[in-house]
């Protein structure tokens, strides 16, 4: 084997109406972590989808292990010992997690699946990542987190030279992270190469050796991860200056409540309870916390998505019972999910019929669509959110994971919300696409709409928020208001109530 496990040369794919890699270099060393890094759209993706044999190069050459080799499918990938963890999941959630794992080579007995085998098989390579996970029991029961990690359970079991990582930590807690890590230095120990894509600085100059960036399909250039610094990567993935992440306030919230809560309490006894506060027009209201605060319940409680056991909730002075999305939707209220994959994107489906779906019925009469409105409406939402797509019929599932929030966004506003909810409204998303977000929550702002937002990235919290509410195991812990914004204070109220 030569200096380099794998080479990625000149590398050119093709879509109709977009150029998705432009010649792309990429060249990793044996037991090494090498960080791909670049915007939403930049083709991180769709390179190690070349790689990985579900899409075919129309250009260039790959060179494993010294050899040339042609990647027709991910089973031909797997046996050259490159395996994947891809960005969205997609178990078998009625199926143990155990045949998730070996699916495809199940451990035989003559023409009979041996379960037992299975069984221990699996006991053995949890044991080896140090995941405490009974085999039999179904996916579908597990949180996402663990589904991740059972994920990369699953690609450390083909024994691989090569893995590839897709942002693996978008929904792990720090802790998963941190246990993420450890599995990550024995494989590198172990001579393998693990290339890591992720938008999270701080953990790419931590683990990363080597970091390629890309921009706009284009390879930018690799650098020891130990030559660069956040704003540098920022830098050489946008192509510009990011001094400001956020955009400068051009406004101060009324003192008009839009939204009185009320000691709202949920049915269950370990969610939210006794909850109250107000929200005001003209103003973003964040939500710290840690995980299991109980944030997603809540807002999900006021969008009509879980039942409300006791409490009150006032919208412009008139009290009203939230028992349905309906309900909420006909006072207002919008939700852009926390997982926009799993609750919020219809991938199969069109840009046009994902961004008018919620709006429906406003081009309807008497059960006929009119197709001329639908578009027009889905054409202008996406113009004055600028979403970056070929047309308007290409699929959702082959936009970026920016222009895909931007799509749900204009999706929600059309249905002329005065409430926009947005639950972690940036995740998995690159800074240039996080800084058009905030500028479209901006302008809604002065427009007079007001925004809850939940966010698990401090810097983002502060940034943008005018107050911030802290809850801590399903309770408010305090408030905050703009002149009083701490780190330190967010992360005591957060820790407030733990056991």
């Amino acid at each position: 084997m030569g200096e380099y496990l794998l080479e990625m040369n000149h590398i050119t794919k093709v879509f109709p109406g977009v150029k998705a890699l432009d010649d792309v270099t990429l060249k990793v060393r044996p037991g090494t972590v090498h960080a791909l890094m670049g915007e939403n759209g930049a083709g991180k993706s769709t390179l190690m989808k070349c790689l990985f044999g579900i899409y075919h190069e129309d250009g260039g050459e790959i060179i494993l292990d010294g050899r040339r080799e042609v990647i027709n499918s991910s089973k031909q990938a797997l046996d050259l010992g490159v395996s994947m963890i891809h960005q969205e999941l997609h178990p078998i959630r009625y199926r143990p997690v155990m045949e998730n794992i070996w699916l495809g080579r199940f451990p035989m007995k003559g023409i009979a699946v041996d379960k037992k085998a299975m069984i221990q098989k699996t006991k053995d390579l949890f044991r080896e990542v140090g995941l405490d996970v009974d085999p039999e029991v179904l996916a579908g029961e597990l949180s996402a987190s663990t589904l991740q990690l059972v994920e990369i359970a699953r690609s450390v079991s083909y024994n691989s030279k090569i893995i590839i990582m897709d942002e693996p930590t978008s929904s792990l807690t720090d802790n998963e992270t941190e246990h993420l890590f450890k599995i990550i230095n024995k494989l590198r120990s172990e001579g393998r190469s693990i290339i890591y894509i992720s938008h999270k600085m701080e953990e790419i100059l931590r683990i990363a050796d080597e970091v390629t960036i890309m921009r706009d399909g284009q390879y930018v250039g690799t650098w020891p991860a130990s030559d660069l610094t956040t704003d540098l990567i920022i830098n050489r993935m946008v192509g510009r200056d990011m001094t400001n992440r956020f955009p400068p306030k051009t406004y101060t919230p009324s003192d008009e409540v839009v939204l009185k809560v009320e000691n709202l309490c949920s049915p269950l006894a370990k969610s939210f309870q006794q909850v109250s506060f107000e929200l005001h027009r003209g103003e973003i209201l964040g939500i710290g916390g840690l995980v299991g605060a109980q944030r997603t319940e809540l807002v999900e409680a006021l969008f009509g998505l879980r039942e409300i056991q006791s409490g009150g909730v006032t919208k412009d002075g008139e009290r009203f019972a939230v028992k349905s999305v309906r309900d909420a939707k006909s006072h207002g209220f919008a939700l852009l999910t926390e997982e926009r994959r799993a609750t919020g994107v219809f991938g199969i489906l069109s840009v046009l019929d994902n961004t008018v779906i919620a709006s429906q019925k406003n081009y309807a009469t008497r059960g006929v669509l009119h197709q001329k409105q639908r578009a027009e409406a889905a054409q202008e939402s996406c113009r004055k959110l600028n979403v970056k797509t070929p047309s308007l019929e290409a699929l959702m599932q082959n936009l970026s994971g920016g222009n895909q929030q931007k799509v749900l966004i204009a999706r929600w506003l059309l249905t002329q919300p005065d409430i926009l909810i947005l639950d972690e409204p940036t995740r998995g998303i690159d800074v240039g696409a996080k800084y058009e977000i905030y500028t479209i929550m901006h302008d809604l702002i002065a427009q007079g709409k007001s925004i809850i937002m939940i966010s698990s990235e401090m810097p983002e919290l502060l940034g943008m928020a005018d107050r911030v509410m802290v809850m801590c195991e399903g309770r408010v812990s305090g408030f905050l208001d703009r002149e009083r914004f701490d780190q330190v204070e967010v992360m005591r109220l957060a820790t407030q109530f733990a056991s």
